[in-house]
């Protein structure tokens, strides 16, 4: 069956569909990674995204098919797929993996997420790079039957966040984890360093809450829409807490120092950007996805640029010069990609 997508400029590129066959609206992106469609789709970061993904082969080791509710043996980021559309070059029928269990055709169609096949993603990239992430929609046969949308206009993470408090595990210390639509590979990197996680919604009231450090999660869209997080990161940071933001948790983190934030025009999606180490020539590849960033220039002066792009030159983390905040922009806890800056979990742990 032949689909559509058709981007808010008027582009259209058609090719076939492999996935559901309803339509579905967005914000077109694309991610750059060569593996980990599976975690990619379950990141709750993608909410509102039409992804393109610039490897040419997708779904030949097909979908690992998990029967547990457990997070710790889930081999995905979150309970569903989160990206509302996907866009491939070329979609393998056939897979072949030890742990393959759904081909990635039939976990799309159970889903309802429509999916487009041969289209030139280089090219659609390429448009993207130079016109900035747009809104899109993935349509069969008329293509009246859906609007354009810019999810970034609405508050993406209220969509993704969890709406009640979970604790795990039983460790010494406390980690209070501010869920803005965590990916599991966060929680399981804690739980790995033996603390205890209580996991809380975006816009819970933390007052009666007691934790020894406080985790701000990723999560999707405009930073700027969680007013209620930043209010109690605000408050967090007066009482000197350790806290440590990943992703969105950086950005979030950010605004409540008194910094500000902005779009990039096409965002780092992928598991190979290079990220540097202020101050000194260590590179680390890093696994990202995000569409804003902090304005490094923005920053109070008691608060200083501690990672940036090597592709942009970009920020990704901030931390305070004598205090125990800091924030990554980029993903320590990988799923997928490199675990060079795992690491840092080892640091905010020792900080609690």
């Amino acid at each position: 069956m032949l689909a559509k997508l058709i981007l808010e400029d008027g582009s259209v590129y058609e090719g076939e569909s492999f996935g559901s066959t309803t339509s579905a609206a967005g914000e077109v992106v694309f991610n750059t990674g060569m593996v980990g469609y599976p975690e990619c789709f379950t990141d709750p970061s993608y909410e509102g995204q039409i992804l393109n993904l610039t490897y040419p082969l997708i779904g030949n080791y097909g979908v690992p098919q998990s029967a547990s509710k457990n997070l710790m043996d889930s081999p995905f980021e979150s309970g569903d797929i989160r990206i509302s559309g996907l866009i491939v070059a070329e979609f393998s029928r056939d897979y072949s993996h030890w742990d393959g269990r759904i081909s990635l055709s039939d976990w799309l169609k159970e889903n309802n997420v429509p999916a487009i096949s041969g289209i030139d993603t280089r090219r659609l990239t390429q448009k993207l790079r130079e016109q900035g992430a747009m809104p899109g929609k993935i349509v069969h046969g008329d293509d009246k039957e859906i609007d354009f949308v810019d999810p970034n206009q609405e508050n993406l993470v209220a969509r993704v966040s969890p709406r009640e408090p979970e604790q795990f595990g039983n460790g010494s210390k406390r980690v209070l984890l501010l869920n803005c639509g965590c990916k599991f590979n966060i929680i399981r990197s804690l739980l790995h360093r033996d603390v205890t996680v209580r996991s809380v919604p975006w816009d819970w009231d933390i007052s009666n809450e007691t934790f020894d450090g406080v985790l701000i999660s990723n999560g999707p869209g405009d930073p700027k829409m969680c007013t209620a997080t930043i209010e109690t990161v605000r408050k967090l940071l007066a009482d000197d807490a350790p806290t440590f933001g990943i992703c969105l948790g950086n950005q979030l983190l950010a605004l409540a120092a008194g910094a500000d934030t902005y779009k990039l025009r096409y965002g780092h999606r992928g598991q190979n950007q290079p990220c540097i180490l202020v101050g000194t020539k260590r590179c680390y590849i890093t696994s990202q996805n995000h569409g804003f960033a902090v304005d490094e220039n923005s920053l109070p002066d008691d608060w200083e640029p501690w990672f940036f792009n090597a592709n942009d030159g970009s920020n990704e983390g901030v931390r305070h010069r004598s205090k125990p905040f800091r924030g990554v922009q980029f993903h320590p806890e990988a799923s997928p990609g490199p675990l060079d800056t795992g690491y840092l979990f080892d640091e905010f742990v020792s900080l609690l």
